[in-house]
């Protein structure tokens, strides 16, 4: 047994133009979490955490309430098997 995991989420609510990318960038990367994020141009972001458990389950606890002007009303999460590299990263919306 692993104690890794990789999750792909998509996050709903008042999620864009709220700081919401660099704020789960700077949350990801304090956690030593592996992964990207970026906005959607149908108003959600969406995001992969891959790392030690604990601390990816900690990165999807921060995500439900994100950063002050956010307002989240779902995260959807799914295991993630593909490579995310290593390093976080903020990526272009599309």
């Amino acid at each position: 047994m692993t104690d890794r995991r990789a999750v792909h989420v998509s996050i709903t609510g008042r999620v864009q133009g709220v700081w919401y990318r660099a704020w789960t960038a700077e949350e990801a990367s304090d956690l030593g979490i592996d992964g990207w994020v970026r906005n959607r141009r149908d108003g959600t972001v969406e995001a992969v955490f891959a790392g030690v458990r604990k601390d990816v389950e900690t990165m999807l606890m921060l995500c439900r309430s994100g950063p002050p002007l956010a307002w989240v009303d779902r995260l959807h999460i799914e295991e993630y098997a593909d490579d995310v590299g290593t390093g976080f990263e903020q990526r272009q919306t599309i």
